[in-house]
């Protein structure tokens, strides 16, 4: 077991004993158990870590040298996001975990048969959020059978990474530093980004905040540290989920605007099972298009719901509003913090009203979450 190193990473973990003594001992036998889950799962993520010299090492010594090289790069990366996007200078990102597993959580997204609209979960700390997470796909599973025996729509993705909001240092992890260069420093600006500006109860603020901030972030490693193969090969994956996400999201404009309708629910069912049968086809084609390219299959291997569609859409709302913030800054990430932290704290309707006014809520949008929380990268 690698011990947390300095008062700071003691400090988190007595933090996280005390706030679990405080929840447990005033939540119901469900609740337990999910908090129960959450805490040791999280801190049996902690205890696997080792510093990324010493994961380096390892590696060299097993003569993994894949591991090491990607372990390399992604201290590289660490580095560039805090000297040149001014993100957290922490122990965030600087120490390894295997956890023998392909995600490191499962999130459990559902809505209404007949809306879009995604349920909320509140927790100590974090507040209210359109997810609930899980450390065993089993877990999720069950979950969320439970959930459509309420007759809600459910869709458990599977999360690469988290952000603690900066309480911990944040490993880097098996589930995740295999993935292509760019996509790699994507998913680490991002979490980063939590760190810096956080709203209790504002998915949609908190996500794409950090997705403004990895796509920016991205262009800038990709111009100035990236290979020519690697910008290259992160433009193609790019391309293509830019296309495949303004399919998801037309889809999901098609499905808002039946559920406005005056229709009975028998006919929006109806609308619904066209809805979702043009969108396979819609894929397959694009599938035609790639050359077979069959990256975004795995998102068809559950059944179609509202809540794939909502988990997307709510990443994304205000990205343009992010974006347009940072250029009237001029690219300056410290007055782009500073502005999004007084946005943030505003009361929620002016805060929304502040976003608007830079730019209007977005249906589509050519970037993706790197946290992985809807599953679609």
């Amino acid at each position: 077991m690698t011990r947390p190193r300095g008062r700071r990473g003691w400090a988190a973990l007595l933090a996280a004993a005390a706030l679990s003594a405080v929840v447990l001992s005033t939540a119901g036998c469900e609740a337990i158990g999910y908090y129960a889950q959450s805490i040791g799962g999280h801190l049996g993520v902690m205890a696997q870590a080792q510093p990324l010299t010493d994961a380096i090492a390892s590696a060299r010594d097993a003569n993994d040298a894949r591991l090491a090289q990607r372990l390399a790069l992604a201290g590289r990366m660490r580095d560039f996001a805090s000297r040149e996007l001014k993100l957290p200078d922490n122990g965030s990102y600087r120490r390894y975990a295997n956890l023998h597993r392909p995600y490191v959580v499962w999130s459990v997204f559902a809505t209404p048969e007949l809306s879009m609209e995604l349920r909320k979960w509140c927790f100590p700390i974090v507040g209210c959020i359109s997810y609930r997470g899980y450390y065993a796909q089993s877990d999720a599973e069950q979950y969320a059978q439970g959930l459509r025996r309420d007759g809600l729509e459910t869709y458990v993705a599977g999360v690469p990474a988290y952000s603690t909001l900066g309480y911990f240092d944040d490993p880097l992890l098996n589930t995740f530093v295999y993935l292509p260069e760019g996509e790699l420093a994507r998913l680490i600006f991002h979490e980063l980004a939590h760190q810096v500006v956080y709203v209790r109860n504002d998915t949609a603020f908190n996500e794409s905040f950090a997705t403004a901030v990895e796509a920016a972030g991205v262009e800038r490693w990709l111009d100035q540290d990236a290979s020519e193969d690697a910008r290259t090969s992160y433009r193609q994956y790019d391309a293509r989920r830019q296309q495949f996400r303004a399919l998801l999201l037309g889809t999901r404009d098609r499905l808002v605007a039946l559920y406005q309708t005056p229709l009975d629910d028998a006919a929006k069912r109806e609308g619904k099972a066209k809805i979702f049968a043009d969108l396979r086809a819609g894929y397959a084609r694009l599938r035609a298009e790639w050359g077979g390219y069959s990256g975004y299959d795995r998102w068809f291997d559950q059944p179609l719901t509202n809540a794939h569609l909502a988990a997307v859409a709510t990443y994304q709302q205000w990205v343009p509003a992010f974006t347009a913030l940072l250029a009237r800054c001029d690219g300056d990430w410290q007055r782009f913090y500073a502005e999004a932290r007084r946005i943030g704290a505003l009361p929620a309707r002016e805060r929304e009203a502040a976003l608007r006014q830079l730019a209007p809520p977005a249906t589509r949008t050519n970037t993706l979450t790197a946290g992985g929380k809807a599953a679609v990268n």
